[in-house]
């Protein structure tokens, strides 16, 4: 399975942007899927996570009330809607597959990883 992310871009603090997450070579619909980002010179967070069907997902505290992580089965997809964005959101976002598929949290060792799609905003 091969991931890309995108929709990233540059937006003003306050704005919104929905990142997606598109699967090719498989299909990730019995997959737990993630959200992480990684701010220039800092380690890598989890962001988000949900599991195969979307019935159960998990949020990093600092974006709970903000993000809201969705997928789309039929499509292949999965998406981040970013809102309320401040400057300490600017990061690279990737997404990742696990096939622990009834696990919503996000962890480093996933299954498969997509190339990231850079999120700046700007103050």
């Amino acid at each position: 399975v091969q991931l890309q992310a995108s929709g990233g871009g540059l937006v003003q603090a306050g704005g919104s942007l929905r990142l997606s997450c598109g699967a090719s070579g498989g299909t990730i619909s019995s997959y737990a899927m993630g959200w992480f980002r990684q701010a220039p010179g800092k380690e890598r967070d989890v962001v988000a996570g949900i599991n195969w069907s979307g019935a159960s997902t998990y949020y990093a505290d600092s974006v709970k009330g903000r993000f809201t992580i969705s997928r789309d089965n039929a499509k292949n997809t999965m998406y981040l809607q970013t809102n309320s964005l401040k400057p300490e959101d600017t990061a690279v976002y990737y997404c990742a597959a696990s096939v622990w598929g009834n696990l919503p949290d996000p962890y480093d060792g996933m299954d498969y990883w997509g190339k990231g799609t850079l999120v700046t905003v700007s103050s």
